[in-house]
């Protein structure tokens, strides 16, 4: 043969050759991690201290470094389990309600009859629509200690005060009517049998059931359960 085409086929056979060989290098790489005949050790050290929650990779798996061109292959999750982080939703018309540091009662599904505290130190700037309700994302530091049994992802519901008020005169806000066009709120005080007058009253802080009272009555005053007679009136008007 000519010396080109001797020449042309040495190329081939030596890139096969070089294939051959990558191909070798790349089975020993998936089979013990490293090319060579000894293993590779590489001693693995955590920056912090805490209780290994995940491993997820196995024994043969292909792990890479992290670098400027990507964060690495996770090889283990660790969390101290004595700073854990409460996170929850609540609703707009409650997020405006919310201050950083608020103290909140967290209540553990897993766990009956004890209580943790946290103390709030996140609300979202941008609430997410759930359900058709627009609902902010909170943070809080769980404040545990290592005899607690608490664990990581456990579900759990929080209670906030925002407001509080001891001693104080208030009544279920059932009582309450409100004038059609001023908006204000009044009750009717039983002044003779079966007479009553309208009282205009100035109200605190409310949970909902029950209203503080700050001015109008007092706490001698009868005052009329109107929407329990509005039933009743109903239901003569039904019979």
């Amino acid at each position: 043969i000519s010396r080109s085409e001797f020449e042309a086929i040495e190329l081939t056979h030596n890139q096969a050759k070089q294939d051959l060989r990558n191909a070798q290098n790349d089975y020993q790489i998936i089979r013990r991690g490293s090319v060579g005949g000894g293993g590779a050790n590489t001693n693995i050290r955590a920056t912090v201290s805490g209780t290994i929650l995940e491993i997820p990779v196995e024994e043969g798996d292909q792990v890479i470094e992290s670098s400027n061109f990507g964060a690495g292959t996770t090889i283990a999750i660790i969390a101290d389990m004595t700073k854990m982080i409460f996170e929850g939703q609540v609703d707009e018309a409650e997020v405006g309600k919310l201050k950083m540091g608020m103290e909140l009662d967290i209540t553990v599904g897993a766990i009956e009859g004890e209580n943790f505290i946290a103390n709030l130190n996140f609300i979202a700037p941008k609430g997410k629509e759930e359900n058709g309700a627009i609902q902010f994302k909170i943070e809080a530091g769980l404040k545990t200690d290592e005899e607690s049994n608490v664990r990581a992802n456990y579900s759990g519901n929080a209670s906030i005060v925002i407001e509080k008020r001891d001693s104080v005169m208030s009544i279920r806000e059932a009582l309450l009517q409100y004038d059609k066009k001023t908006k204000k709120p009044y009750v009717e005080i039983e002044k003779e049998e079966g007479e009553f007058d309208r009282v205009d009253v100035k109200l605190g802080v409310s949970d909902g059931i029950n209203v503080e009272v700050l001015s109008g009555i007092n706490k001698e005053d009868n005052i009329k359960v109107w929407n329990a007679e509005s039933k009743k009136d109903k239901e003569n008007q039904d019979n």
